[in-house]
């Protein structure tokens, strides 16, 4: 008996951004599949436009479970994370910790299929970086859709989400905001007059 699939359904249970005040809740679980998707654009972005080599697939399974570990560390809120680098470190090695006893949930057999979604170390790192771009761009999606409810709450983590996404090495990032980012603006009707 595993209990790895039991562990990942609790995904749901965990809020993201808990020291903000959120005019709607996002659990990991919905954040989780919101950075698949956008892995899996940046990855055919990649390729279509840049002609690199990401397998798209590949890279939306690797988003799927990249807060995996939360399950057993829950969400730790990013100013405590990143407060200063020993903090940083020290997350890190839980991090670590609960990824290796997630993997070790599941049966022998599987585990190698698995080591490179669950393991941050066995994930090659372009993969990494791509993963990572799609995360920092789903946060900011979450940034707009607060700011456009009303809730200021959010304005300093948008405008640090912007800088960040102006730096991103990744030239899909750039192409994907100018396609995608403009009708997160944008009310429902004016996107249905647009079709």
């Amino acid at each position: 008996m595993s209990h790895f699939f039991a562990h990942m359904a609790r995904m749901k249970l965990i809020q993201r951004w808990p020291l903000m005040h959120n005019v709607r809740t996002e659990n990991v679980q919905e954040h989780s599949l919101q950075v698949a998707m956008v892995a899996h654009a940046l990855a055919v972005i990649s390729n279509q436009y840049h002609q690199a080599q990401f397998d798209p697939y590949r890279a939306a399974t690797i988003a799927i479970y990249h807060d995996a570990s939360e399950v057993l560390t829950g969400d730790l809120p990013t100013p405590v994370k990143y407060f200063n680098k020993d903090i940083e470190a020290e997350y890190k090695k839980i991090e670590a910790i609960a990824e290796t006893h997630l993997l070790n949930m599941l049966p022998e057999l599987l585990r190698p299929d698995f080591e490179s979604l669950l393991v941050t170390s066995h994930i090659p790192p372009e993969y990494k970086a791509l993963v990572k771009s799609a995360d920092t761009l789903c946060a900011y999606l979450k940034c707009l859709e607060e700011s456009r409810a009303g809730n200021d709450e959010f304005f300093t983590a948008k405008r640090r989400l912007e800088e960040r996404l102006t730096q991103d090495p990744l030239p899909a990032v750039q192409d994907f905001i100018q396609l995608f980012i403009p009708s997160f603006r944008l009310n429902l009707d004016q996107i249905n007059q647009m079709l």
